[in-house]
């Protein structure tokens, strides 16, 4: 599993024109799901990216998690987090696992997320998505189940 953290202040994610999940400061997580993935990696990497002391604190200093600040997630599926670059000029996604897979261990973090108290906002797994978000920091976090 992979996911792509960005702190916000704000984001939203729309669906043909119509804005389909919403959070106010927190993270925007974009949730890319492998073949080898389980719930297991799904769990884990939700606390993780829960506990995380990314936020600052009362001296502009990182030390504060997700739960520390009240802050809010808004995740989204994206298989392409899985694309492999390395041979011609056009993506191959045969790393990503298959939808039905994706789709669950995406709801299985999304719920590992919210089981600590974390409102989760989401997209629509398998859709055009257009995602709008403004960066804070700008801080950006790569966690991968492999990188632990």
């Amino acid at each position: 599993m992979r996911l792509l953290l960005q702190r916000v202040t704000r984001a939203q994610v729309s669906v043909a024109g119509d804005v389909v999940g919403r959070i106010g400061a927190g993270l925007v997580i974009l949730v890319g799901v492998g073949h080898d993935d389980s719930e297991g990696v799904a769990r884990t990497l939700a606390g993780k990216a829960v506990d995380l002391r990314i936020f600052r604190d009362d001296e502009g200093k990182a030390n504060r998690s997700l739960i520390d600040v009240g802050g809010e997630v808004l995740a989204i599926s994206q298989f392409t987090l899985f694309a492999d670059t390395r041979k011609g000029r056009r993506p191959s996604f045969l790393d990503a696992a298959p939808p039905e897979l994706g789709n669950a261990l995406y709801e299985s973090f999304c719920s590992a997320v919210e089981e600590r108290g974390v409102r989760v906002a989401k997209g629509i797994f398998g859709a055009e998505m257009q995602v709008e978000l403004v960066n804070d920091g700008p801080m950006t976090i790569w966690l991968d189940s492999a990188a632990g």
